[in-house]
């Protein structure tokens, strides 16, 4: 720990350039080293997704997602070690911690990502000084240097003119400009399509103004199995979205799945219950930018976290968070439904996330430990979520101001949480917290749901759990209370503290009985090891009520049946990777179009005629 022998405020910093300058300048210059090393390696593996999508290199694609989660905390950890063995970093005074500061600064002129390079001086020094530092003199608590206006090479984004070749002409460039070296199954059928699918949005194609234009960003954004391509076309002063699918066929040539211009659908590609993208930038911050010009709702530590920056998405976010307390008078209460085993969970009504903290073991109702729920936790960031598992933010030493807690919520946490968390004046610190996006759970739902609404998001909880296994995911625990229902209706889960990888598990029918006697007697009359799992037994506790017990077996029959497990347990373990569409299987061109052939039909010929001139 830093030794505290003077109060030294941020006005002070060019009176601290006058002295220990050499120490200082040496460790800013380790911490500025330590992040360019983290960013290079986490663009090398970005930028390699296109070699592995060209090669169909589905395993290695998790793989790349699954290892690129630790290399903040590696190099974290790297660089807090280098800084304890050539600098004795925890017996340092404050004059010296604040001229690094102010020398790393230096560093960040003309940086491509000066805001990444502040988050990573802030969880190096984080790791060393005491949480009483964590204020603007000493840390970032405020970003130092505007991202705007960074000049990118490549740039971040290329522009086309319809108004010079035509609007087909251009839209087939686009593809072709990505220069992917395996060839397209028919790229002028797919452009067809595109036209089709934006003329049927937009009614009818506008007369083009001058300034008519397309713009794409320069890099594909690769997750699962598939590429997308994200732009906008700027027509006067009228902007129009648009992401478009690039996928595989079966042997192997690339094809345009769909065109998504709704911006809330573009936006759902960017659902934190998803995997993160894979995106070779040299200026993340343009990126972001040009993301929020066709996303506006979307908050900017989102888009962060979506594009595998998850620390500066984390950074972005309690920032947000702190400017809300500011700007609000509400307090954060305990959370609505049922109380968790493990966690103890809380949410600010007027701020749309949830709190969660891991209760203190003598607490916790289940054979549970905190190490466990940590590891469950990281798991997810690991996995591809495939829109059905909420991604989670995760602190140390989060320090929230008590008057904002609830008596009852601070009688609780007292109870349960303990030993997570301090109370220091007019502060409460968590040690260790979880942060979600706020669901309506769904056991809360289905108790006012009607007869249609029940149906739905029934078919969405068996479709919820029938993708996650397919993703290699068990959650465990099914109880509807540990599913969520999202604004659009969608069934997300959010309880992972006993969740599986699915290849661990084994998955049993339940043997016939000897005989009559003990098969009425209640007592199991066979053995269970522990990760043994017996389907047939899901109904007896998640299908209580007839309404529901009628949507499940109208849906999802075949979830009962431990042949549904291990057939997705035989496909997993041979390497298959299933194909999870982040849009409706209706808005597929092969849906849309299934009976067009290559051949433009009589009567479409006038509007692709338009959209070439």
């Amino acid at each position: 720990m830093c030794n505290r022998t003077t109060d030294i405020t941020e006005g002070d910093g060019v009176d601290v350039l006058a002295t220990g300058g050499n120490t200082a300048q040496a460790i800013a210059q380790a911490l500025i080293d330590g992040f360019n090393r983290h960013y290079r390696i986490f663009s090398e593996t970005s930028r390699s997704a296109k070699q592995r999508f060209e090669a169909a290199d589905w395993q290695g694609e998790l793989r790349a997602v699954r290892e690129r989660v630790q290399f903040y905390d590696e190099r974290v950890t790297e660089t807090v070690m280098r800084l304890h063995a050539e600098f004795n970093a925890d017996k340092l005074d404050n004059q010296t911690w604040q001229q690094v500061k102010l020398l790393y600064i230096g560093f960040l002129i003309n940086h491509k990502q000066p805001e990444l390079a502040e988050s990573f001086f802030n969880s190096v020094c984080c790791k060393i000084l005491h949480r009483t530092y964590f204020h603007n003199d000493y840390i970032f608590a405020r970003p130092a240097i505007s991202t705007e206006y960074i000049q990118s090479y490549p740039p971040t984004y290329s522009s086309y003119y319809p108004n010079e070749g035509g609007m087909r002409a251009n839209v087939k460039r686009v593809i072709e400009d990505f220069g992917w070296q395996i060839p397209f199954e028919d790229l002028d059928r797919d452009v067809d399509y595109i036209l089709r699918a934006v003329e049927a949005h937009l009614g009818e194609w506008p007369a083009r103004e001058v300034n008519c234009q397309i713009q794409v960003l320069y890099s594909p954004f690769y997750r699962n199995k598939a590429a997308y391509i994200i732009g906008k076309a700027i027509n006067g002063y009228a902007e129009y979205p648009f992401a478009i699918a690039v996928l595989h066929t079966p042997e192997g040539k690339l094809y345009l799945d769909t065109i998504l211009l709704e911006p809330w659908r573009i936006s759902l590609l960017f659902s934190l219950s998803r995997a993160y993208f894979l995106v070779d930038m040299e200026v993340p911050s343009g990126y972001v930018q040009f993301l929020r010009s066709i996303m506006p709702n979307k908050p900017r530590s989102e888009i962060y976290t979506m594009l595998g920056l998850g620390k500066q998405g984390k950074t972005m976010f309690f920032r947000d968070l702190v400017s809300h307390l500011l700007h609000s008078q509400d307090q954060f209460i305990i959370a609505p439904g049922i109380r968790g085993m493990v966690m103890a969970v809380f949410t600010l009504p007027s701020y749309p996330y949830v709190f969660k903290i891991i209760k203190d073991q003598k607490a916790i109702q289940k054979e549970m430990d905190r190490a466990t729920v940590k590891r469950k936790y990281q798991m997810v960031k690991q996995v591809d979520r495939v829109g059905r598992m909420a991604d989670t933010l995760e602190f140390s030493d989060a320090a929230l101001p008590r008057h904002r807690f609830h008596p009852d919520l601070i009688t609780e946490l007292r109870e349960l949480c303990g030993e997570s968390i301090e109370e220091e004046g007019d502060t409460i610190v968590i040690k260790h917290l979880y942060i979600e996006r706020r669901l309506t759970p769904l056991n809360l739902f289905l108790e006012k749901a009607d007869e249609a609404q029940t149906d739905h998001v029934v078919q969405e909880y068996g479709s919820a759990i029938r993708e996650m296994s397919q993703a290699n995911i068990f959650p465990g625990d099914m109880l509807w209370k540990n599913f969520g229902v999202t604004r659009y209706g969608r069934v997300v889960f959010y309880d992972y503290d006993e969740i599986e990888f699915m290849t661990d598990c084994n998955f049993r029918r339940i043997p016939p009985a000897p005989n009559e006697d003990v098969e009425m007697s209640g007592e199991v009359w066979y053995s269970v090891a522990r990760n043994d799992v017996f389907p047939e037994e899901f109904g007896t506790f998640l299908l209580g009520l007839p309404k529901v017990r009628q949507a499940f077996m109208k849906h999802h029959a075949d979830l009962l049946d431990a042949s549904f497990w291990q057939e997705t347990q035989r496909k997993i373990r041979e390497g298959y990777v299933e194909d999870f569409f982040p849009y409706p299987q209706r808005l597929r061109f092969e849906q849309l179009y299934a009976a067009q052939t290559s051949k433009t039909p009589a009567g479409e010929a006038e509007l692709l005629a338009e959209a070439e001139d």
